[in-house]
């Protein structure tokens, strides 16, 4: 990549590594090639619980891959599911100290969601898992963004915390709708108005460069009230908000937002507005869905 484009200073690479020992083993030599930042899948800080999420690891395991990822690189980031079945508001508290004892720079806390065609949807289904009541899950939400803030790690994202200065720049591209290109296996790319996929099984992709000469499974144009809509439901996500102008600008849609519900849901403090700049206030986070679908106007 540097060779075909060159790097700007202060280029961010980041690997997304599994927190197993045979992956940690290689964190050394990916540092000397290059890479500068870490981002593990940690997930829970229990064994139990990772049996129950279906993980490879063990905590020790997860922590001596932790251990070895901040000695190799300057960044490092892992994340935690909570709203797991039976946590309390207490057992997340406790596990979120204790994970933030561990000095990472930056956080990503999910809750729990149950995806169609899982694991955990066969088991919803079966009554075996049951859902978290929306309740718990916005007093664990909000619980969440206290103690990580407290800690110097505000949300950045729904469900992102960082540092000042210590946010995933890639994450900052996608959910601030840049350009950007998407290269190897299963990558998606949005790029000069048009939206593109790779080959997803690393054979297939191979299989495809050997044939065609590049990976690409699919290439669309993306309408502009297509392109304007992905760009508030990604930017809308973020603590800072959108510039409703910028988005014009780039897709050439003035109508973004629904005046009326975007007036509504600022007299309910869930959004704020000032000229062109949109954000959703920290108690709209908890109702993001639903605010989006009445606030986006394309």
């Amino acid at each position: 990549a540097e060779r075909h484009w060159g790097f700007a200073e202060g280029v961010e690479i980041t690997l997304e590594a599994n927190p197993s020992s045979v992956e940690a083993a290689r964190f050394a030599d990916l540092a000397a090639a290059g890479v500068n930042r870490v981002s593990l899948g940690l997930q829970a800080l229990d064994d139990e619980t990772l049996g129950f999420l279906g993980r490879a690891h063990d905590v020790d395991e997860g922590l001596a891959a932790l251990d070895t990822a901040q000695r190799a690189f300057a960044r490092v980031s892992f994340d935690l599911i909570y709203a797991r079945p039976g946590q309390t508001p207490d057992m997340w508290e406790g596990e979120l100290r204790r994970a933030l004892s561990f000095g990472a720079e930056h956080l990503s806390l999910y809750q729990l969601t149950i995806e169609p065609g899982t694991r955990f949807a066969t088991l919803a289904a079966q009554g075996k898992l049951p859902p978290v009541d929306p309740d718990d899950g916005a007093a664990l939400f909000e619980l969440t963004r206290a103690i990580a803030t407290d800690a110097g790690l505000p949300a950045y994202e729904v469900s992102n915390h960082a540092r000042p200065g210590a946010e995933s720049r890639h994450n900052l591209s996608y959910w601030r709708y840049d350009d950007y290109l998407g290269v190897g296996p299963g990558a998606h790319g949005r790029r000069l108005a048009r939206a593109t996929q790779r080959h997803r099984k690393p054979e297939n992709f191979l299989s495809a460069v050997r044939r065609n000469g590049h990976g690409m499974v699919e290439e669309n144009d993306l309408a502009p009230a297509e392109r304007a809509a992905e760009a508030l439901l990604m930017g809308l996500r973020l603590d800072e908000g959108v510039d409703l102008a910028r988005i014009a600008r780039r897709t050439g849609v003035d109508r973004l937002v629904d005046d009326a519900a975007a007036k509504r849901l600022e007299a309910l403090g869930f959004v704020e507005r000032s000229g062109d700049a949109l954000r959703v206030t920290p108690a709209g986070m908890l109702l993001l869905d639903s605010i989006l679908a009445e606030l986006v106007a394309v």
